[in-house]
């Protein structure tokens, strides 16, 4: 099933019961795949790659206001913003703790030869195609920022 037909499975049983935040959550994920559809005039459906990214932007919009909300101590702001961002994270894949992470690029840095931060470009962008979807690109990033300097 596609991710565009289990977003309006869900769709429809959070009408049904009547969930205002998952409503709102769902449409937004409806509203980026019509979009990233449509983007180059074709009505065709997108790539799995695709979508991963579109849901990752989602999930990392709507924790980024809820950042911006606490900051401005707008508990009422940000917590509906948290709780889209879990029903969006729902259909992403299950993501990597810290540890996994860090032993991944570890493993990348080993298979690279990588020596020191002038190599994090070639690291980056192996631990960007390897984790796609499963980790952060923070995360990520912060990761071997460390790992590289040590």
């Amino acid at each position: 099933m596609s991710l565009q037909d289990q977003v309006m499975t869900e769709l429809k049983a959070a009408m049904r019961a009547k969930d205002a935040v998952k409503l709102e959550a769902l449409r937004a994920i409806k509203s980026g795949i019509l979009l990233a559809q449509t983007e180059n005039g074709s009505k065709e459906e997108i790539s799995e790659d695709a979508e991963l990214k579109l849901l990752q932007k989602l999930v990392k919009q709507r924790k980024d206001s809820a950042a911006i909300y606490k900051e401005q101590n707008r508990e009422d702001l940000a917590q509906p913003e948290l709780d889209q961002a879990a029903v969006i994270e729902q259909f992403l894949p299950a993501q990597l703790s810290e540890a996994e992470i860090e032993q991944k690029v570890k493993d990348i840095i080993a298979k690279t030869g990588a020596s020191g931060m002038k190599d994090m470009g070639k690291v980056m962008g192996m631990a960007s195609g390897e984790l796609a979807g499963k980790a952060d690109g923070k995360t990520i990033s912060m990761i071997v920022k460390r790992e590289l300097s040590n």
